[in-house]
């Protein structure tokens, strides 16, 4: 990986970290749906936006059509499982918990997603897969027991929301595998679209308790364009440059940049529990996914 491509991964840990960030401050003045129908409408927005600036730059040849008689069953599946309905559980979860823990949360997605491919495949977990869950359920243990946030009322209820998402993560990225080829930058538009109707029903059943001040807006908007919109585009970039295993190892610095910035503009305490409960967790995952940096691979391996 290039230094272009390293600080296309940062970024984009830094931005995905940041959305648990507005998540927390909006979540609870907006509510879950209103909060989440704003995100993936100005996502699609957005996207829609550079869809067409492409075209007129390339003279009609720029970003991949939708093609919706085609794949508009595919866009409501990854819409479903990818966007709207992670996103509404995340954002109801960050009603009660920190940045933090949600950021943590989320990176359980990889180890959820080794059991569902292993029920998908009908394939048994292997020992160092076995381990690795052991080490991240421990992980999650030890930073949700610790963490003052889970004696709030409903936190219970949040944690149990917020590892739901984690799943659902996992769901879409099974599923994305044994879909049919659509190009990456269709994928994140359609998507976006059909997260924008599946939010809509939800709407009556959790009306905003109270009124955006311009800080919630900006918040708002920094979810949709920054944290779905531009984050799509930068993910799928490095997919195209690096690959996708390479670029799913953001899920390993997203708790870090999560953790960061409740800190820093939240004022979250990171304690001993914060930090030890998140390199367990990250530590399981990195076991789960057989991920190894390139500096401790065998020369021969780096080679390759």
């Amino acid at each position: 990986m290039n230094t272009i491509n390293m600080l296309r991964l940062v970024a984009l840990a830094a931005i995905w970290g940041g959305s648990f960030l507005f998540m927390r401050i909006a979540a609870p003045v907006l509510g879950p749906a209103v909060l989440i129908e704003y995100r993936v409408l100005f996502a699609a927005l957005f996207l829609a936006a550079v869809a067409w600036l492409m075209r007129r730059r390339k003279g009609g040849a720029g970003a991949a059509p939708l093609d919706l008689r085609q794949h508009w069953k595919h866009y409501l599946m990854l819409g479903f499982f990818n966007s709207a309905l992670p996103f509404l559980l995340f954002a109801f979860a960050a009603r009660t918990l920190s940045a933090s823990v949600l950021s943590v949360l989320n990176a359980t997605a990889p180890m959820f997603g080794a059991l569902v491919g292993a029920v998908w495949a009908r394939q048994g977990v292997s020992a160092r897969t076995g381990l690795g869950l052991v080490l991240g359920t421990a992980g999650v243990a030890l930073l949700v027991g610790f963490d003052h946030v889970s004696e709030r009322p409903g936190a219970a209820l949040a944690i149990g929301a917020a590892l739901v998402a984690a799943f659902c993560y996992s769901i879409a990225s099974q599923y994305a595998k044994s879909a049919r080829a659509v190009p990456p930058f269709a994928n994140a538009h359609g998507s976006m679209w059909a997260a924008t109707l599946f939010v809509l029903p939800a709407l009556p059943f959790f009306p905003a308790p109270g009124e955006p001040t311009a800080g919630i807006w900006a918040a708002v908007l920094a979810l949709g364009v920054l944290c779905s919109g531009i984050a799509y585009i930068l993910y799928f970039k490095l997919i195209e440059e690096v690959g996708t295993t390479s670029a799913l190892t953001v899920t390993f610095l997203n708790p870090m940049f999560g953790i960061l910035w409740g800190a820093i503009f939240l004022h979250e305490v990171v304690g001993w529990h914060t930090l030890l409960g998140s390199g367990i967790v990250l530590v399981g995952t990195a076991l789960v996914t057989g991920f190894v940096p390139s500096f401790l691979r065998a020369p021969a391996a780096r080679a390759k």
